[in-house]
């Protein structure tokens, strides 16, 4: 299982994760900081440029899950994690990852009053060997109370276990935290836990379409970017079944006949990912009234939207657009095409 702490730059997160693995059995600290950290002797100065913020790399979060999961597997127990998370994107990426290995994760958030949030930070002990560090760090906190504001009037309080610490030190925080954790107070993450692959799979998607012949697309909670209703194909499983499955979790859509397959997409293995086929169907168009009973958002699917073939092509990734507009063709044309890479061959 992990803890994890959220809250403002200067919340006093890490000082709190500190006194929690003493009251919590068999817990460990891990900071992903370090990451961070290592990232930056380990990167080309020209990348890290490219970003503002470590945790805007692939990755950090990446090794964020990674580095999680061998500590438990090497320790077992309870990780105990103080880190700031203000992206709900990168708080799904990270949190499904855990959860497709079968790691727990109890999302706790630190959250005094902004005029005690101020008061820290302008008190936070900085390294006396960082250069500029006073005027950084404690800049660097000030300038994201704002995302920070943000996050919170948004999905940040409905997503974690708030803890009011305006009036509790880190100790009394902590043991407020570890009451909650042990009483179940604190519930484990509603995400969906989907296993990584261990070899090339088999998908499929369906295209659902509206009156004005625009595609849906999802944006997933347990893992990046946005991608068309569908999932990998269980064994034994047909995969035009897989697909009216699928649909019918993620949205509550019945499809009431087997979807017309409109392309087949061969996907190379790219490290880590093991690629395999990709499958896309007609899934046919959706009257107003289908559309507004559309079980989004829920435990899978963060968010849904009817877009253009332009629209597509600034939220999809680029195979994952190229696998659209060709199936676009096909079903323009009434003919299945076959595909590598996004590539029609043949």
């Amino acid at each position: 299982m992990i803890v994890w702490i959220n809250g403002a730059f200067g919340a006093g997160k890490t000082t709190t994760a500190r006194e929690l693995i003493d009251l919590i059995p068999n817990s460990t600290l891990f900071d992903p900081e370090l990451i961070g950290a290592g990232l930056t002797q380990l990167l080309p100065a020209k990348r890290l440029a490219e970003v503002g913020d470590f945790q805007d790399l692939p990755i950090w979060r990446r090794l964020v899950v990674d580095t999680a999961a061998a500590m438990l597997a090497e320790l077992g127990g309870v990780l105990v994690v103080p880190m700031t998370l203000l992206r709900q994107d990168y708080r799904d990426e990270i949190f499904g990852g855990l959860a497709s290995r079968r790691i727990a994760v109890r999302h706790v958030l630190l959250a005094p009053a902004e005029t005690i949030l101020r008061e820290r930070i302008a008190d936070r002990e900085v390294p006396p060997d960082l250069p500029d560090g006073e005027i950084r760090v404690r800049q660097w906190s000030y300038d994201h109370i704002e995302p920070y504001r943000a996050a919170l009037a948004g999905w940040l309080t409905a997503d974690a276990h708030p803890v009011d610490t305006s009036a509790l030190t880190p100790y009394e925080a902590a043991v407020r935290i570890a009451g909650a954790v042990s009483s179940g107070t604190v519930p484990v993450c509603d995400i969906v836990q989907t296993p990584e692959p261990t070899s090339e799979t088999v998908a499929a998607g369906v295209l659902l379409f509206d009156e004005q012949d625009r595609v849906l697309l999802v944006d997933p909670t347990y893992k990046a970017g946005w991608e068309f209703p569908g999932g990998v194909v269980e064994s034994g499983e047909a995969p035009a079944r897989a697909g009216i499955r699928e649909v019918a979790e993620e949205t509550g859509i019945q499809l009431a006949d087997v979807p017309s397959l409109l392309v087949v997409d061969w996907e190379p293995p790219v490290p880590p990912a093991y690629g395999g086929l990709r499958l896309l169907y007609d899934g046919g168009r959706l009257d107003s009234d289908e559309a507004r009973r559309m079980l989004l958002p829920g435990p899978e699917l963060r968010a849904w939207r009817f877009v253009t073939e332009e629209e597509a092509a600034g939220l999809l990734p680029p195979v994952r657009y190229e696998r659209l507009r060709w199936a676009l063709r096909a079903r323009e044309r009434g003919a299945a095409l076959y595909l590598e890479a996004g590539v029609p061959k043949g």
